[in-house]
């Protein structure tokens, strides 16, 4: 049975991007088609976003949307068939989707994206002659209200979905919005969108769609528990029997060691020995000695404490003394940006570091460093270690979340075994990530096991294929409900 799907999401590569929603968004129409799923995705009308449009046609005068005119695009930019909010009072902001030049959110955050939702279900319902979707699809908090408004209002609607990328980030707001947010007065309670005495975006579509999904089978275990459930363990568990955990791909056109116009040379497991030329141009490109024989530890992440960051800083005299170098690629929290830079300063020629972010910097961090360090407390699911397989970095990552699902631990059995794709180690703590590191010290002091470990991992499936199979049945099972 074919399936159309709307999905509702702020962020969508390559058009905008601030981190792994919008890789998701961006890979999960194309592999739908093969399921016999048709995607379009909404997403708001960033000025990032309309350059890249190209030409694109007024599908719908949308009328007053929040305080001012706006309009629905239709458009197919980038592989992806879309709908666009052109609302320029609401998102004709350059920069952060989400926050101001001072780095704070921008006040009228909660209109911003509860006119991304209200949008979303106006859809549903039919709005636009000759499109009526199936399902609607809702990517965290930022599309939380789609659900919402699907839920309270009149007449026949799709299935819902609600996805949650990271627990953390909830979309909370004033109670006193709710009539300019154009929700009835019964959706404030606790069986609707009221969160600890205000509006809660995320809490809204987790408790009102059909379906909900997070990015890992592990972490849909860990957010029942009142430690990962960070206030909303108790609605997970009521609603357990719709919750699933399905894993994240990685776009495989997109990273592909073999045509990966970011690096100096293309490589592939059977061609591995060509990586070199990565490794080479990365020590450069980060300022590290050009020692060959010393392993290359990686690092690109945001800067903050749920990353394990400031284990990191603390870990350092033992990476350090076991001859490795690091490179950091990433931005975040001041105090950790300081604290790499200073060790930077301390260590030249062996710490390397790039504030910010740079997506061919990324792609040549893969193909050139040796491991990939992902010390996470908590990960949804993580992206940039089924990039590191796929480019040979043996991932080291903590047994958390989609971390925990998706790398073999290299331990003895699994050696003997030949399975392991990586180190896993208990949490982002000094003690046990010096660990970790001894570990893969010795496994580089047996460049056999080393080899046999990158072969290992290059041959893993990070694919989207497996986890578009699981959407497409459960859009299947949201459109007969």
């Amino acid at each position: 049975m074919s399936l159309t799907v709307l999905s509702v999401a702020s962020e969508v590569y390559p058009l905008v991007k601030t981190g792994g929603l919008a890789d998701v968004t961006g890979a999960l129409p194309g592999a739908l088609t093969a399921e016999g799923i048709a995607m379009r995705s909404l997403l708001p009308g960033y000025p990032a976003v309309l350059r890249r449009l190209g030409p694109a046609e007024t599908a719908l005068d949308l009328g007053p949307l929040f305080g001012g005119g706006a309009r629905l695009l239709a458009a197919r930019a980038e592989g992806l068939d879309l709908f666009v909010i052109d609302a320029p009072h609401l998102y004709g902001r350059e920069g952060n989707p989400y926050a101001g030049p001072d780095g704070q959110d921008w006040p009228d955050n909660p209109q911003r994206f509860a006119a991304l939702g209200q949008v979303a279900a106006r859809l549903g319902q039919g709005a636009l002659p000759g499109f009526r979707p199936d399902v609607v699809h809702a990517h965290d908090w930022q599309a939380g209200l789609a659900p919402a408004y699907l839920h309270y209002a009149e007449g026949r609607r799709p299935g819902t979905v609600m996805t949650v990328h990271n627990l953390a980030f909830q979309g909370q707001c004033d109670a006193g919005l709710l009539a300019t947010l154009g929700l009835p007065p019964q959706a404030y309670s606790i069986d609707g969108v009221e969160y600890y005495g205000s509006i809660g975006f995320l809490k809204a579509g987790l408790r009102l769609a059909d379906r909900i999904t997070t990015v890992s089978p592990s972490y849909a275990a860990e957010i029942l528990t009142e430690a990962g459930g960070m206030g909303l363990a108790g609605l997970l568990r009521d609603r357990r029997a719709v919750l699933h955990g399905i894993l994240n791909g990685i776009d495989t056109g997109v990273w592909d060691p073999t045509a990966d116009p970011h690096l100096p040379s293309p490589f592939g497991a059977a061609t591995l020995a060509a990586r070199g030329d990565s490794r080479q141009a990365l020590r450069a490109r980060m300022g590290l000695d050009d020692d060959a024989s010393a392993l290359v530890v990686g690092i690109v992440s945001r800067l903050s404490w749920q990353k394990g960051m400031d284990a990191v800083l603390e870990a350092l005299p033992a990476l350090l003394g076991h001859g490795m170098r690091l490179a950091v690629l990433g931005t975040g929290d001041r105090a950790l940006e300081d604290g790499f830079a200073e060790a930077g300063r301390a260590h030249p020629g062996r710490i390397g570091l790039h504030l910010g972010y740079d997506e061919g910097l990324a792609h040549l961090m893969q193909g050139g460093c040796d491991a990939l360090l992902v010390p996470s407390r908590f990960e949804p699911c993580g992206l940039t270690q089924l990039c590191a397989l796929r480019y040979g970095a043996l991932p080291v990552v903590a047994r958390a979340g989609g971390l925990a699902d998706t790398v073999i631990d290299a331990n003895e059995m699994a050696l003997a075994a030949g399975v392991g794709t990586g180190v896993q180690f208990a949490a982002a703590t000094r003690d046990a990530l010096e660990a970790a590191l001894g570990r893969v010290a010795a496994l580089w002091r047996d460049r056999a096991a080393w080899a046999r470990l990158q072969a290992n991992a290059m041959g893993s499936d990070v694919g989207w294929s497996r986890p578009a199979r699981h959407y497409a049945a459960l859009y299947r099972a949201a459109a007969r409900g």
